[in-house]
């Protein structure tokens, strides 16, 4: 799938090169919005939580979005629980925001969690962050919290989006007999 002519979304690893300008770009948002709210050491102990291990197949994934080479987008996914991928790291270069990018990053992603077997999407964002509170409520995402309060008393702000008619779709394509998932009460 592209977004542009020139857009192509590509599957590797946190460790690819092309992965550094998001990966620095986070680090400087985060950093810049929270400072070491969330932890003394800032945003790169935040995003170096987690093995580039935890978002490589078959449990994750880790998607660029590259125009002409470039990476512009982001987004990854881990294993939650058995049903449940979580996303992380989901970014579009602050120059070319307001496009539409996040959408197609977080569409993508959820063709390729439900590709994946993954049936739900759980997700956090921070309470500094309402552009993404507006992208997730609305694509779909159900917020885990009460919208009407401030959302500094949540800090973190969880959503989550039921996936299960992807899943089932890829299920059904990637066995080829509908009619038998359908009988099987898939």
């Amino acid at each position: 799938m592209t977004t542009d002519m020139s857009d192509t979304f590509v599957y590797t690893t946190p460790l690819d090169p092309r992965a550094k300008p998001l990966i620095d770009e986070l680090i400087y948002e985060y950093d810049s919005r929270y400072g070491n709210y969330f932890n003394a050491e800032g945003a790169a102990a935040e995003l170096n939580r987690y093995p580039p291990e935890a978002f490589a197949p078959p449990h994750g994934n880790f998607l660029l979005l590259l125009r002409d080479g470039e990476t512009i987008g982001g987004g990854a996914f881990k294993h939650y629980d058995d049903r449940t991928a979580e996303f992380k790291r989901i970014w579009t270069r602050h120059d070319l925001r307001r496009q539409g990018l996040a959408r197609a990053l977080l569409v993508e992603l959820e063709a390729q969690a439900a590709r994946q077997g993954y049936r739900r999407i759980y997700l956090t964002t921070g309470f500094r962050q309402p552009e993404a509170v507006g992208l997730y409520l609305t694509n779909g995402y159900t917020a885990l919290f009460d919208t009407k309060v401030d959302p500094e008393i949540y800090k973190s702000l969880p959503f989550e989006k039921d996936i299960s008619h992807l899943a089932l779709s890829y299920l059904a394509e990637a066995s080829g007999s509908p009619q038998r998932l359908a009988a099987a009460g898939r």
